[in-house]
């Protein structure tokens, strides 16, 4: 079984699908891997490493050349992959339709990673997980640094320096490392989410919840454990606490998303303009349309009541080298579950709960019952 390994061709896309590492324990199962020329350079990887690994490095045609598992970060262009090769990436679905009915028409399968079912027995392919960790880590960071002063409280002859307050708006995977890594650097930590069994884990963490507690909150989180979409009643409860806590903070990280779904509109410009000058917040979900008024995508805002808004759109990749690692690893997990070792290929029963679950393509049509209709 031939594996190939693309050069990501997105905007600002810096990852990679394989690392070396992983390579070497796909070649060890027995495939042959071909890596694409320069596919780890923006994460800090040559092509000598892949090589030293047992893969093969050369041009996107000739890696693509009787290709049967086609692995890369984001969907790949349709144009030159093999008819009936599979196609295993994070393809984005809800809104990158055209290219699965490309894939479809083009005879080639597709596997989403991000469909991949949050059961125990995925919890080591889930990219989601892998991911966003990374990226709440990353938004703290980066937010301390466009904060212009100190994260801990510090005592010195001159005077004590105040800790920073620091409040995150959704906890899940990304908001529970946020609230993490600003306790760390030693901020006074709060947050906030619409599910209530977030509370505890916040408290786990040495952060204060934030929550408006009711019957609607109670129905809030999905069997797949996100977040539900509230009503019009609750977001006006919620903007109230909001509004009268994010008048306080320092800085805000906000990674509301509900998949297929535009993000959930968190702060507005009236609670921004509420912010000391100095304040710093990071919208975690700007490629989706964003959780703050004001947010743009890739840029730094500074308002007039001198707020910095911070709103990338690819957290992941300016992590390019851990983030592959990680990414990888998920990927090399995929291939190792559904592994024929006798047949030395991959194997993927239609009947199996993660197949049905991230299968997206098969056939020639698209099958997932999300993306029907």
């Amino acid at each position: 079984m031939k594996i190939a390994v693309l050069r990501e061709t997105a905007a600002g896309e810096r990852r990679v699908a394989a690392t070396p590492e992983t390579a070497k324990k796909l070649a060890a199962l027995g495939a042959q891997v071909a890596v694409e020329t320069g596919a780890g350079l923006l994460a800090d990887l040559p092509d000598a490493d892949y090589a030293a690994a047992g893969a093969t490095v050369g041009s996107r045609a000739d890696v693509l050349a009787g290709a049967d598992l086609v692995m890369a970060v984001q969907g790949p262009d349709p144009e030159g992959l093999p008819k009936g090769a599979l196609v295993a990436a994070s393809l984005n679905p809800y809104q990158a339709t055209e290219r699965l009915s490309a894939y479809a028409k083009a005879g080639v399968d597709a596997f989403a990673l991000e469909f991949v079912p949050r059961i125990t027995r995925a919890q080591s392919m889930d990219i989601l997980s892998s991911q966003a960790n990374l990226a709440g880590y990353k938004a703290v960071i980066d937010a301390a640094h466009a904060y212009g002063r100190a994260f801990p409280m510090m005592m010195t002859a001159a005077g004590t320096v105040p800790a920073a307050r620091v409040f995150v708006m959704g906890v899940g995977v990304a908001g529970l490392q946020a609230i993490a890594t600003a306790k760390r650097l030693g901020a006074v930590v709060s947050a906030t989410d619409v599910r209530l069994a977030t509370k505890e884990q916040i408290l786990s963490l040495g952060g204060k919840p934030i929550f408006v507690e009711d019957e609607e909150t109670a129905a809030a989180e999905t069997a797949g454990g996100y977040a539900r979409e509230m009503s019009d009643a609750y977001k006006a409860k919620q903007a109230a606490l909001v509004s009268e806590t994010i008048a306080k903070q320092d800085i805000v990280i906000t990674t509301a998303l509900i998949p297929g779904r535009p993000a959930p509109r968190l702060v507005s410009a009236e609670q921004v303009a509420s912010m000391k000058p100095g304040s710093v917040i990071v919208d975690m979900s700007v490629s989706q349309g964003g959780n703050v008024e004001g947010s743009r995508a890739d840029e730094s805002v500074v308002t007039p009541n001198g707020v910095t808004i911070l709103g990338y759109s690819n957290y992941p990749s300016r992590m390019a080298s851990t983030a592959s690692s990680l990414f990888a690893r998920n990927l090399l997990n995929f291939v190792q579950t559904f592994w024929d070792k006798d047949a030395k290929s991959l194997k993927l029963p239609e009947d199996d709960e993660i197949v049905k679950g991230a299968m997206v393509v098969r056939g020639g049509a698209i099958i997932h019952p999300a993306l029907q209709g």
